[in-house]
């Protein structure tokens, strides 16, 4: 039997090769489960694997944080089972970047890693990793954190090598000449963002919306796309931003679906960048947004020089005015589409919004928290509905800009 299927799923994989169509390699590894025990002086994490692996354990503080590094592997077990213990207040797992997966701990104050090491199968039991976590002081756990040194991964993208320069035709040379929109699905990887009532993850929704989105606006023929990530993959704050400016965006469109403790609010928005909140709700989803690094397990200790250079450039003050033309028509389409919150345009500090050069926006489609919301989030029907609300949102920004200009 056995046999027998490794067979048909060789046959199908050549049938999908033939046809052109990729298929991502399987990872070697599988995750299995988690299990979380208390004793009087230690917490002991074990992560239940199919077989051995190579990792790395290190720790980083504000807030107190343990971190796992690991090749990448596949995650059995679902993300809702999520079992804490006297210094473990919760923790989040998934791809961090190609070729290397990560779990990320939260500890519930310093805490030492005392022994991390792999068990072979026994028992009932395969392979398993074993960290062992014990109190320390601030003073000593601060000097216990260093920097994450290289982590050998394989990654299994394949590399294009890039071909010889050739002289575009003038067809391809029109088609860079066309508006590109830089689609930036939040949080992925090993940052889950919000979770719905129903276990809904917001990286999931957000990607899925991402790609229908990117799917509706090239076949307008009117534009060319990029994506800030197309998998379950974390990507930094910065580096959604980077990507942007690297392709020569022309929009930046973020796409979210937050969580609230009031689970009767329901409702989209669209945000805009500016350093004073429009409101405190506002304010607070910006400051939880832009945790997202240090949710993934990022040492945030030194800045670059460039990143800095963004937020102080004074041409942002000319793109935020474009932004706000831009989510006034998004504005406008979606509300005849979707909910949306009675304040539909709000502005706070979000860190993925400060491309200086590129009109950028931030649309929460809803709220995960909400039954409503959370069920029409995960009907396709409803998110072709939002996509193309935004299509006709970006067409009418761009027909306004480009009349502009003439």
């Amino acid at each position: 039997m056995c046999a027998m299927y490794r067979k048909w799923v060789g046959l199908a994989a050549g049938l999908l090769c033939f046809l052109g169509i990729s298929i991502p390699a399987p990872a070697t590894q599988m995750a299995e489960s988690v299990r979380i025990g208390d004793y009087q002086s230690r917490t002991r994490f074990v992560l239940d694997l199919d077989g051995p692996v190579e990792f790395r354990v290190f720790t980083l503080a504000n807030p107190y944080r343990v971190v796992v590094d690991l090749p990448e592997i596949a995650w059995r077990f679902n993300p809702r089972d999520i079992p804490k213990g006297k210094r473990i207040t919760g923790y989040r797992f998934g791809l961090f970047q190609p070729g290397q997966s990560r779990i990320v701990i939260d500890a519930s104050g310093p805490v030492n890693v005392s022994n991390a090491f792999l068990l072979p199968p026994k028992g009932k039991f395969g392979h398993r990793l074993v960290i062992d976590l014990i109190d320390t002081s601030a003073e000593a756990f601060l000097k216990a954190v260093r920097p994450p040194t290289a982590f050998p991964t394989r990654s299994r993208e394949q590399i294009r090598q890039p071909s010889a320069p050739h002289r575009p035709d003038a067809r391809k040379q029109r088609k860079r000449e066309l508006p590109l929109i830089a689609i930036d699905p939040g949080h992925g990887g090993v940052d889950p963002g919000a979770q719905g009532r129903g276990g809904t993850l917001e990286k999931d929704i957000v990607l899925r919306q991402a790609r229908e989105l990117r799917r509706r606006l090239l076949a307008t023929g009117r534009y060319r796309v990029v994506l800030t990530r197309n998998r379950d993959i974390f990507v930094r704050l910065r580096e959604r931003i980077a990507i942007a400016q690297r392709a020569g965006a022309d929009i930046f469109i973020s796409l979210h679906a937050d969580s609230i403790a009031n689970r009767r609010v329901r409702g989209g928005s669209v945000y805009t960048l500016s350093e004073k909140a429009s409101d405190r709700e506002a304010e607070a989803l910006a400051a939880k947004e832009n945790k997202a690094d240090i949710i993934a397990g990022v040492d945030l200790s030194e800045q670059s020089e460039t990143v800095a250079r963004i937020l102080i450039d004074l041409r942002q003050r000319l793109t935020k005015n474009a932004s706000v033309a831009l989510a006034k028509n998004l504005v406008k389409n979606l509300s005849s589409t979707t909910k949306m919150l009675r304040r539909n345009h709000r502005f706070a500090g979000f860190a993925v919004l400060k491309a200086p050069a590129i009109p950028s926006v931030l649309i929460e489609m809803g709220y995960l928290s909400n039954a409503a919301d959370e069920r029409l989030l995960r009907s396709s029907k409803h998110r072709n509905r939002i996509a193309a609300a935004i299509v006709e949102g970006v067409d009418s920004y761009i027909e306004t800009r480009q009349a502009l200009n003439r």
